[in-house]
């Protein structure tokens, strides 16, 4: 597949390309390389993103429900208001990635690191945050899994 002049497929190196807005529901991108790419509002619904890396990549506002992320790289990424609902992020790397007001309803995050993360605002009701990495993130005014909004 051709997105914006890029071949999308399994293990492609995608590094600083611009995807912002583009379509790319349920495609498969496993292993990829999208380091500090531009994938802003992308629609990425059901997608197969497990290991790739997504590391200070820029993907506010994106839609990501669905999607499996597992194992994935996303250090110091930014999703700041992107949908994540129901993800698959087992075993991610989410160090300090900023995830404010991102709506992580029902997803994964068992066994994640999420060190120093930015979860300021962020919707966490039903995810599974068993064994995840939380030391120093930014929880505050998070609904948390038990429907409580921390302080």
């Amino acid at each position: 597949m051709n997105v914006k002049g890029y071949t999308i497929e399994p293990k492609a190196v995608l590094t600083e390309a611009d995807l912002s807005g583009a379509d790319l529901r349920r495609v498969d991108l496993t292993g990829a390389n999208l380091a500090r790419t531009n994938l802003r509002g992308t629609l990425l619904s059901g997608a197969n993103l497990r290991g790739v890396d997504l590391r200070e990549a820029d993907l506010s506002g994106a839609i990501l429900d669905g999607v499996s992320m597992g194992e994935a790289n996303l250090s110091r990424s930014i999703l700041r208001g992107a949908n994540l609902t129901g993800a698959d992020l087992q075993e991610a790397d989410l160090h300090g990635a900023d995830l404010r007001g991102a709506d992580l309803t029902g997803a994964d995050l068992s066994e994640a690191n999420l060190r120093e993360a930015r979860l300021r605002a962020a919707e966490l009701t039903e995810a599974d945050l068993h064994e995840a990495d939380l030391t120093g993130a930014d929880l505050t005014g998070a609904t948390m899994a038990d429907g409580s909004v921390h302080e």
